[in-house]
Order: structure tokens, then sequence, then C-alpha cells
């Protein structure tokens, strides 16, 4: 993949540009190989690679520039603002779309947060776009004083572009470096974003977990699916389930399924899943946080139906040894891993004596970086 922005550069965020394809994938496997070899893994399935460029859905943009010459990016190495519009990571019509909102927030003259000064509104653009072409804007700012402007301009900007269905803003005011605050005002369009994997839809909240790379993750979730076919299972798990993707992808029409999730809004959007579905009486989702939930149960202080199979797809932390042993005291014939962070996987499969790995595969979910996806099926010894 060739880009302007890393010749020159700007932006070195893609760490492993310079080198081939065939040979990222190969020093993603050795690194896993090397971190699972403890374990004694079974040979790795063949890796599911990823397109390099295009593939990327979700762009999260620093507002940097003027409030005259708006630019959205990211600082080069010399402190400039660069605008990476049209970073080959995105597809085109995302690459236009950015393009056309920088111009559009150019007209507005609201400043850009200064973090020096600790002044101005604008600090970051979220923006999200499905499978057919559907965008999902969010504004982050710094109070809610720019609103009334934004609000006003938003239908010149909305006729021209209206595959922009959502558009929200979010109030960030504290001065330190988090995406996102706790206060989300929906400013068009309805607080969905639906996107449709393996015939599965999918729904987004504005501040809910949206797939970067939706052609491995479809993969995933198939993969995931296949695995889990001919096994045992009446009942499933699904910790750190968001919105409902691995556990939705698993359920057959012979299980249940129970979902937990500590974020509210990807319950919310699980549960719509469901429903269009029609499989509202099959599923049980909770806004729960993960480790507290499984606690409980292995405490035996939950009347919830033990599990035939666990899946856990948890943050770049990983599960951690209290959550490990609560597995382990639960004990179900099957755990079901997916990780975005190898060395954390290692370190919690070690605590997890009483598994084996019985199959293990590699996603690149993140190419042309270090970065990668892993999905562990373990098999109770």
């Amino acid at each position: 993949m060739d880009c302007q922005h890393y010749n020159s550069y700007q932006c070195r965020s893609c760490q492993w540009l310079d080198t081939s394809y065939t040979q990222q994938l190969a020093k993603k496997e050795a690194e896993l190989l090397a971190l699972l070899a403890p374990l004694a893994p079974p040979p790795l399935l063949a890796t599911v690679s990823s397109p390099q460029f295009g593939f990327r859905y979700k762009a999260k943009m620093v507002v940097l520039g003027s409030a005259k010459q708006v630019k959205l990016g990211i600082l080069s190495p010399k402190g400039k603002p660069v605008s990476i519009c049209d970073c080959p990571l995105y597809p085109e019509q995302m690459q236009s779309v950015l393009q056309a909102l920088e111009d559009w927030l150019t007209t507005l003259n609201i400043a850009p947060y200064d973090i020096k000064r600790r002044s101005g509104e604008l600090k970051y653009l979220l923006l999200n776009q499905n499978e057919v072409g559907i965008f999902m804007l969010r504004l982050v700012l710094r109070s809610e004083d720019s609103i009334p402007l934004i609000t006003a301009a938003l239908p010149a900007l909305l006729s021209a572009y209206p595959q922009i269905e959502t558009v929200s803003a979010n109030i960030q005011a504290v001065h330190a470096a988090i995406l996102e605050g706790p206060v989300e005002q929906l400013l068009q369009g309805t607080p969905w974003l639906r996107q449709t994997l393996n015939g599965i839809p999918l729904y987004q909240r504005p501040k809910g977990f949206f797939q970067t790379n939706p052609n491995v993750a479809e993969k995933l979730y198939a993969t995931a699916a296949r695995w889990l076919s001919t096994l045992p299972i009446h009942h499933i798990w699904d910790l750190y389930c968001g919105s409902g993707g691995f556990g939705l992808h698993c359920l057959t029409p012979e299980r249940t399924l129970s979902g937990i999730e500590i974020e509210a809004e990807a319950i919310a959007c699980a549960m719509r899943s469901a429903k269009e579905l029609g499989i509202e009486s099959k599923v049980n989702f909770r806004a729960l946080d993960s480790a507290a939930f499984t606690d409980k149960k292995a405490s035996n202080a939950d009347t919830i139906a033990a599990p035939d199979i666990i899946i856990v797809n948890p943050p770049r932390r990983g599960l951690g040894s209290a959550l490990c042993e609560d597995l382990c005291a639960i004990n179900p014939p099957y755990i079901l891993y997916s990780s975005c962070n190898p060395q954390t996987l290692a370190k919690d499969l070690i605590q997890l004596p009483s598994y084996r790995i019985q199959t293990v595969q590699l996603f690149d979910m993140f190419p042309n970086t270090a970065h990668y996806e892993v999905l562990v099926l373990l098999t109770r010894i």
C-alpha cells in the first residue's frame, strides 16, 4: 500500500508499512507461537488475512488547525496539524465524506480545542460507516455552546450528504486525553447504526462499540459459529458481549444465550438485534460487570443456568487472575476466547490449568501494525 503521509513522515501509525504483507503475517504468527509455546498448542490454523487498504470503517479524527482552516487528522512529528481525510485505510466513500466534513466545519468558524491554551470547542470527529454506505457522525465538544450553530448548519450538510443519517454531539469538558464524555445529545436521525455481518443484524449506538474491520470481523464471527456447531452445547454465556456479535452468531434453535456487558447502550443494541431476529425468548442480555457476574456465579449466588461454554472477548487488559479463577470454579466444558492482545491472552491461559487449547487461529484485524486478533477454543481436561 502506498501512502503519501507515511512516505513524507507526517504519519507513521502504520508502523509496518515498509514490510511486505507476507512478512507481516509471518512475524505475527511467530510471536503468537512463541507466546503460546508453554501451553503446547496445536498447529495454528491458516491465518485469516485482510485487505491492506479500504478496510477501516471507523474513523477517529482529532480536530486541529484553526477556526478558519479546520484539519481532521493528527499532529506531525514536528507538531504541525496534518489532514488525513484521504488516508487509504478508509474506503473511498468515507474519504470523500471526511473531506466534506472538514470543509463544512471550516465554514462554521468554530475553534478547534487547543490543549496548551485550554480553549476552543471542537475536540474530535468520529465517523462510522456500515456495509451499505450509511454513516453515523459524532462531534466531541468541550461544551454545549456551539451546538446551536452546528444544528443550524446541519440541513445544508445533510442535503449534500444524505447518507449521514445520524448526527450527535458528545460533551467532554475535562482537560484530559479522554475521547468522550458522559453526555450525548442527538442532533439528527435515530441513535442506531445497523450493520449486517453474515446475515446477523448488529446495532451500534453513538457511544457503543463498532467493528473497525468488518471484513475480518465477519470471518471471526463465522469461525466461532463453525467451531461451536458440532459441540454438545445447550446454554452459552457470552462475557464482554458488546452488542452480541459472538453470542448471536453461535446461537441455534437448540441453544439459549446469556450475554453480559457493562455498557448499557451495548446491551440495548443486543436486545434490538434479538428482537429483529425473533429470538427474544432464547436470550438474556444483562448490563453487568463480567467479573462481578462470574464471581457471583462461582459462589453459587446467581440462579442463571450453568453454561456449556463461556465465550470471553475482554479488552486489551485481558481477563485477569480473579476472573480466571472464577472460570475454573464454574468449570464449563468449553471456553471460547477472542483476544486483541496476545500477551494478556497467554497470561490468562496459563491461569486456566484445567483447560487445553483445542484450536487456535490468528485473524489479521489490524494490517500494517503489530496488532492482531486471536481466537482460541479451550476444552476442559
